[in-house]
């Protein structure tokens, strides 16, 4: 799809499109800033993980998530400045084929946290073709709030990783993440089953 078709959205209403869909405790990656902002604000559960402070981590932590925990849906949503510093992934990713890993990409042609500069792939780059490069086939533009929704329906019943990328607008975060990586931690790891709360 050429991204000049698609429909600039906004990320906290597509994140929530996301989340009232969860139904069979899915684990959400939320990258850092805007991103996990949005997922805070979007429905805190416990099974959210909210990244603090490390661009482009958020697909690698959903790759170990989904790979320890095949039976659980992963989702990851990341931005276009952070995947850019972790494109790599993209090829793991596909190399690996976690069945239940969902990567959402964020895509706004800026660092939008750190005071809006554009990203070097802005105007430029395809992120959906390159993620289709890297060896992600299933990997799709959004067009509009309507089909990021059949997209994620059909990520929810896919047999193999999705990559879904949505043009957004550069509104700032709606909520903001508690900042404590052990509190995050702790309860991450509770809400996927693998810790006793403290």
């Amino acid at each position: 799809m050429d991204t000049r078709n698609t429909k600039v959205m906004n990320r906290f209403d597509v994140t929530s499109r996301l989340i009232a869909k969860l139904k069979n405790e899915e684990a959400v990656i939320g990258g850092i800033g805007n991103t996990n902002f949005d997922l805070w604000a979007a429905g805190h559960r416990p099974q959210n993980f909210y990244m603090l402070g490390s661009m482009g981590l958020a697909f690698p932590i959903a790759l170990g998530v989904a790979l320890a925990q095949p039976d659980r849906r992963v989702f990851a949503l990341e931005g276009d400045g952070s995947l850019l510093m972790q494109l790599g992934t993209l090829s793991t990713i596909a190399t690996l084929k976690p069945k239940n890993l969902t990567m959402i990409v964020m895509d706004n042609g800026i660092y939008q946290i750190t005071g809006a500069q554009p990203t070097p792939a802005a105007g430029i780059a395809d992120l959906v073709a390159i993620a289709a490069g890297s060896g992600l086939t299933n990997s799709s533009w959004a067009a509009d709030e309507d089909d990021f929704e059949r997209l994620i329906d059909e990520a929810l019943e896919a047999s193999g990783p999705s990559l879904i990328a949505a043009r957004i607008d550069d509104k700032p975060g709606v909520g903001t993440t508690r900042r404590d990586p052990v509190q995050i931690r702790e309860r991450f790891m509770h809400g996927l089953g693998v810790r006793e709360p403290l």
